[in-house]
């Protein structure tokens, strides 16, 4: 079996990770998702998130197979969600985004692992509560949340396109 782990992010990984995004974006759109089909995230999203360190990466045997955004702190589109609602909606979190697996490894059902890695490493960092938010098409990482225990929470809108189509996102939780 190969050596699987995440690992902080570096500049040095930034061409694999974009690699992985357009990818993915590729795989969004054959799947008629129109997520990501506007440009986002680029590497200048990808760039701040370096930055900011809350970029990650996957690696499988040695190679970047995968990348996300662990971001801690408020996530303004979350203040507003029809549904349940947030069940700690006052806790600290972090929120998952812009992950993504390489074509490279499909089928080997890395989501889970990946998300399981991301959970421990929030924890280990004092993060007990995480969100994550999807397209009501990407039945893909709906099923990779729920199947790894987020709770389905309701829907929260984001402000990422001048058109405003195609908005309003799936959101999950997980309280540990």
């Amino acid at each position: 079996m190969a050596a699987i782990y995440m690992r902080q992010a570096v500049q040095a990984d930034i061409p694999a990770i974009m690699t992985i995004i357009e990818g993915a974006k590729k795989q969004l759109k054959q799947a008629g998702s129109p997520q990501w089909q506007d440009g986002y995230p680029n590497a200048d999203v990808l760039a701040q998130d370096l930055v900011n360190e809350s970029l990650h990466v996957l690696i499988v045997d040695g190679k970047i197979a995968g990348t996300v955004s662990l971001v801690v702190g408020v996530e303004p589109t979350y203040a507003v969600i029809d549904g349940a609602g947030w069940r700690k909606p006052d806790a600290p979190y972090a929120t998952i985004h812009r992950i993504a697996i390489s074509r490279d490894y499909a089928g080997l059902h890395l989501g889970k692992l990946f998300i399981s890695n991301i959970i421990s490493h929030a924890y280990a960092h004092g993060v007990h509560n995480l969100r994550i938010d999807t397209y009501k098409l990407n039945q893909a990482m709906q099923h990779v949340a729920t199947g790894s225990g987020f709770d389905y929470r309701g829907v929260v809108y984001m402000d990422n396109g001048a058109s405003g189509e195609h908005r309003d996102r799936l959101a999950y939780e997980l309280n540990l």
